[in-house]
């Protein structure tokens, strides 16, 4: 009985009560010793998804391969404990270096991100590792497994498949992130969020021929917050999921809006995390609403990151996997790849998706006039897409030169400054009367999230 008590049914690893019952016990022989204890948090990066996509069953089968695997990494003498859901921990006695620690923690990355085939499926997961020290991190059970909590978000943060050693200053961190939590989800209820649009350019007419809809958050304290300070938490929290919902809905109701105002509409394209692509039924939720507010589908196209593509690419044909993008395509919604070169540019998906626009990085674009690097780079993008009939629009024009360069290598869409910054809907009505832009008389105006302020002031923010 006191076994089945201390031990996980599914993995038969020993469980959170075996932890609390021996890590004191640890830590006080390690105070006698003199020794050094580490604790290893461990979590796998977006294990949700693979319970959505594959099913309670197949996740289960993951945690015991998971559980086998992180076994084999460590001595005999260390403890492998499943905590629950997907977070496991390791508990390393008689620690002789940091090095030590780094090493395992390292050979736990390598063996769980090497491809797992579970039944007959290859599934492919990582692992964000969080590590706290006795005595150094702290002197107590609560303490470490805080501390090694607190680093593995800082390993989340960090961008997943990797370790992070704890630091006071991620007490620092952590704060913030809950605090960036707590004010987003107060913002989705509150009205602290719009959605603003930059038009997209036709390089040889200054026609506009789309809108791209950027989330702008207005904090009442700290101003407009950089989306890089908050989509990460979204992401990691699942609040994307709801701020993806609140975009998508603005979006329709500007484009009925700009209709009844008597506008030529053009496409609207926005952001679409893998998060989102794996958890919201985004093809039913695109139907729903255009066909409740006459808005033809085509109408809307979505902007996936390469990273989202990757994560998706191998996924077997029929799997639930690509039913999202597939869903997507015969709905009609058009597809753009996001910041395109900076991500794992495997091309087969370029095909494989049918694909309608890649959009340039802006950090290939910047010094395209004096980086010959820069230019073979986007010369070589252009010239791929045209082969396979693919639109190429260029990120972050704000000057003449690069606009020039880009209509010369045969670039047919820009977007940046340049044009225009992006704005509230009702300010987006004089793009959307079917003239060129004349950008010799335009001057501007500033964004609201440049003139105000990046919202960094979070870490003094109270909750």
């Amino acid at each position: 009985l006191a076994h089945l008590a201390h031990h996980d049914q599914l993995t038969g690893l020993p469980n959170r009560l075996y932890l609390q019952a021996n890590l004191p016990g640890a830590i006080e022989q390690a105070r006698k010793d003199g020794s050094v204890l580490a604790v290893l948090f461990l979590d796998l990066d977006r294990f949700k998804h693979v319970n959505d996509s594959r099913g309670h069953e197949t996740g289960d089968k993951l945690l015991k391969t998971v559980a086998q695997r992180v076994r084999s990494t460590v001595r005999p003498e260390d403890a492998v404990v499943r905590m629950g859901g997907d977070e496991f921990v390791v508990m390393l006695k008689q620690v002789q270096s940091t090095d030590q620690v780094n090493e395992t923690a390292e050979r736990i990355n390598q063996a769980l991100s090497a491809p797992m085939v579970v039944d007959g499926r290859t599934l492919v997961t990582t692992v964000s590792i969080g590590v706290a020290m006795f005595p150094r991190d702290g002197s107590d059970m609560g303490e470490l497994l805080r501390h090694s909590d607190t680093a593995m978000y800082q390993a989340k943060d960090r961008g997943r498949n990797n370790f992070q050693l704890f630091s006071p200053g991620m007490d620092r961190r952590l704060k913030e992130r809950i605090a960036i939590e707590s004010s987003l989800r107060a913002a989705l209820s509150s009205g602290q969020l719009a959605v603003h649009y930059q038009p997209i350019m036709d390089v040889e007419s200054h026609h506009v021929v789309a809108l791209e809809a950027l989330l702008r958050w207005k904090h009442p304290s700290h101003g407009y917050v950089r989306p890089e300070r908050f989509v990460g938490v979204a992401e990691e929290t699942g609040l994307i999921v709801p701020i993806g919902d609140f975009v998508l809905q603005r979006i329709i109701a500007d484009t009925v809006a700009w209709r009844q105002a008597g506008a030529e509409l053009v496409p609207v394209s926005f952001n679409v995390s893998a998060v989102q692509l794996q958890r919201s039924n985004l093809a039913e939720q695109i139907r729903r609403l255009t066909r409740e507010h006459g808005v033809e589908p085509s109408m809307l196209q979505v902007e996936l990151t390469e990273g989202a593509v990757f994560e998706r690419r191998e996924a077997p044909r029929g799997d639930a996997s690509q039913d999202a993008v597939a869903a997507l395509r015969e709905l009609g919604v058009r597809i753009a790849i996001d910041d395109f070169g900076v991500g794992y540019s495997s091309l087969s998906y370029l095909k494989r998706w049918r694909v309608d626009a890649l959009k340039i990085d802006r950090s290939f674009v910047r010094d395209l006039v004096t980086d010959l690097s820069d230019l073979a780079i986007v010369s070589a993008i252009i010239a791929m897409a045209k082969h396979l009939h693919i639109k190429v629009v260029a990120e972050g024009i704000e000057g003449w030169q690069q606009l020039e360069k880009l209509r010369q290598l045969g670039c047919a869409y820009a977007q940046g400054f340049l044009f225009a910054r992006p704005a509230p809907a009702e300010s987006c009505r004089q793009y959307l009367n079917g003239e060129a832009l004349d950008l010799t008389a335009r001057l501007p105006v500033l964004d609201p999230l440049e003139a105000t302020g990046s919202g960094d002031r979070f870490r003094a923010l109270q909750v």
